[in-house]
């Protein structure tokens, strides 16, 4: 009989170890793909900054040309 409970005690200790080894795998792939959104998230973030940049550039280049037309427009109202 105690060889019989010695044999359950074994195969219960093997699926722990089994579920401790799958655990582990399925953590080192968690942890990998951890890394890769922290890249996406980096890479998006670098993104979004350069873009920020850009339309404010491109906001002050609307600026200057609205006050380069309102000169113009002011020139032409004092020709008439």
């Amino acid at each position: 009989m105690s060889f019989e409970v010695f044999e359950k005690l074994e195969s219960k200790v093997q699926q722990a170890i089994d579920t401790i080894t799958l655990l582990q795998m399925e953590i080192e792939e968690l942890k990998e793909r951890n890394a890769a959104l922290s890249q996406d998230i980096q890479s998006a973030a670098s993104s979004h900054d350069s873009l920020v940049r850009e339309n404010e550039q491109f906001k002050q280049e609307q600026l200057a040309w609205q006050e380069r037309l309102r000169t113009l427009l002011g020139k032409m109202e004092d020709v008439q």
